[in-house]
């Protein structure tokens, strides 16, 4: 299983960002391996309006199945959502804590979003 990870930085050991159209990066992590993959956002962060829709496409092509991020609004909310990524909002920490509370159940899935569009 795949899953994505707002994060501030490129390493497991990042703090995770907690936008989600505007974080700078997105993890792309392997449950299975381990391994993980950097995905710049930089070509979201100063978009003027439709960073949360651009950053989910973004997201759903590396064909993840979930993603954890502290908050998410609601045009980039029903983009994953219609692409089938389940979200969990809510993460904190850094990266690879995020992914062991995700992996030991602790972060629920998420039914609506929780911040208004155009939120920084």
């Amino acid at each position: 299983m795949k899953i994505a990870v707002t994060a501030c930085g490129k390493e497991m050991e990042s703090p995770v960002d907690n936008r989600f159209g505007r974080a700078q990066w997105f993890l792309i992590v392997d449950l299975e391996s381990g391994e993980f993959e950097a995905v710049d956002n930089a070509q979201n962060l100063d978009l003027p309006q439709g960073a949360g829709v651009q950053s989910a496409q973004l997201v759903t092509r590396y064909n993840v199945e979930a993603l954890l991020t502290g908050h998410c609004g609601p045009k980039a909310f029903r983009t994953l959502s219609a692409a089938g990524v389940k979200v969990y909002i809510g993460a904190g920490g850094t990266v690879s804590e995020a992914v062991e509370k995700f992996k030991s159940g602790e972060l629920a899935v998420s039914t609506r979003p929780d911040v208004e569009g155009h939120w920084v």
